[in-house]
């Protein structure tokens, strides 16, 4: 989880709700669109963004027969996991460094 001195508070008290939306699928965008220069709000999109564009790609990995069905419900089952757990650290007003998709999220400058 990473330190929550490189927030401020007032943005993460103000923010966090609005923040948590962005492990719900597609409803990464409405932090970016509404809340752009909330620090805490981007960067959960930015995490949020990294699980939508698994999602898309297991979507497309379970098109293929047995072994498609088999990695896109395992990675279904992960990717739903880390999302809630997001979702939670979010609405708590924190921050987790997801493994793997933190590092891919700072790629997206915003």
């Amino acid at each position: 989880m990473e330190e929550l001195k490189d927030f401020d508070p007032k943005d993460i008290e103000e923010n966090k709700v609005l923040a948590s939306l962005s492990y719900i699928s597609i409803l990464f965008i409405i932090p970016l669109l509404v809340k752009r220069d909330s620090k805490f709000c981007v960067e959960h999109a930015k995490q949020g963004l990294v699980l939508f564009l698994i999602e898309v790609a297991l979507g497309i990995i379970n098109w293929i027969p047995i072994i498609g069905w088999i990695i896109g419900s395992l990675g279904g089952i992960v990717l739903f996991v880390v999302s809630l757990l997001g979702f939670i650290y979010a609405i708590q007003g924190k921050f987790w460094k997801i493994p793997g998709v933190y590092d891919l999220a700072q790629n997206f400058k915003f």
